[in-house]
């Protein structure tokens, strides 16, 4: 049988008055009470009419995520973290795969809004900027997540993909490495950008140039590209002795390319990951990669998204987490080989 306000009222101990105010966001009801409320409605699998409740103007609970592609591991961990936070405090998630291309960005943007979700957390990578403007202004409360858009003044949340690079570069330098390459994804990407130039920053500060032909953009940010560009590299009469991947997927890829070549990981070539996703441990040999703070991430992203509709202000718009160099077995000082 079909629960009903009445059984959810029952069930967590409150009046029917209480249900309905948590239902049409209103009320003087604390936010542990409303989280509790909303879970007894999950477990009784009772489903008030959220078209009904967007129609009227009130809060759906819904939060709209969109990312490059669900199936990265980076991008899943993200999803769990907002997912799991918004959860905790009663909103339930939408989440959009955009393989980083403007025209599904676009059509997610306008699905979202149609079904009326209270907010959208982006972390995906765009050239058209002004998609975002019709949101903003419609006061549509946004946060981005691992990405920056420059120019828009937004709530945002991002590690210090800059200093991440700078950290690959002086691991692999200490090691004694001097022919080094990058694999980045798509360079529209900020995130790539930054940690391209972190990496190569750090080089020049050691009188290490890194030319524009070592650094290779794939047009996506799957193990196959991975595996298809650092081929290239390792295939060239000057191979280097080290590449830094902008992902941990492009760096599986990378494994795979030395492994089909003869190439030993870390004796003949070591890479570096970016990201420390649960693959990053499972590789052979496991990654060094840069680590990630993503479960902080998704719950600050959902704090910032839920206090713009509170209408909470100050705090900065831009929070920046640190990166940590997480060393496996997959670098090693050059050999003479």
């Amino acid at each position: 049988m079909k629960a009903t306000i009445y059984d959810v009222a029952r069930e967590a101990g409150v009046s029917i008055a209480a249900v309905s105010q948590v239902i049409n966001g209103k009320g003087k009801i604390s936010e542990e009470r409303r989280a509790e409320i909303m879970r007894v409605m999950e477990r009784l699998n009772y489903q008030p009419s959220v078209i009904a409740a967007a129609l009227t103007g009130k809060k759906t609970y819904t939060l709209g995520l969109l990312v490059p592609d669900i199936s990265n591991p980076f991008f899943a961990e993200i999803a769990r973290a907002v997912e799991d936070q918004g959860h905790s405090l009663g909103y339930s998630l939408v989440i959009c795969s955009t393989d980083n291309k403007d025209e599904r960005v676009e059509r997610y943007l306008s699905l979202l809004q149609q079904k009326s979700v209270d907010g959208m957390i982006i972390g995906t990578g765009m050239d058209n900027k002004e998609m975002l403007k019709p949101l903003l202004e419609n006061s549509i409360p946004i946060a981005m997540i691992a990405r920056e858009m420059p120019g828009h003044d937004v709530q945002t949340v991002i590690t210090d993909d800059f200093a991440g690079g700078r950290l690959a570069a002086e691991h692999l330098l200490g090691l004694g490495h001097t022919r080094l390459a990058v694999l980045a994804e798509q360079l529209k990407v900020s995130s790539s950008r930054e940690r391209i130039r972190g990496f190569r920053q750090r080089l020049a500060e050691a009188g290490i140039d890194l030319p524009d032909d070592r650094v290779l953009a794939s047009g996506d940010a799957l193990v196959k590209d991975g595996k298809r560009k650092a081929t290239e590299l390792l295939q060239r009469a000057e191979r280097p002795t080290a590449i830094f991947c902008c992902n941990d997927l492009l760096a599986i890829g990378a494994l795979q390319a030395a492994k089909e070549l003869g190439l030993r990981v870390p004796e003949q070539l070591s890479i570096v990951g970016f990201d420390n996703t649960i693959l990053a441990t499972v590789t052979e040999p496991p990654l060094t990669t840069v680590s990630q703070p993503t479960e902080e991430m998704g719950k600050l992203a959902v704090d910032l998204l839920l206090s713009q509709l509170k209408k909470e202000e100050g705090g900065s718009r831009r929070t920046v987490l640190q990166p940590e160099l997480v060393t496996r077995r997959s670098t090693a000082a050059p050999s003479n080989e």
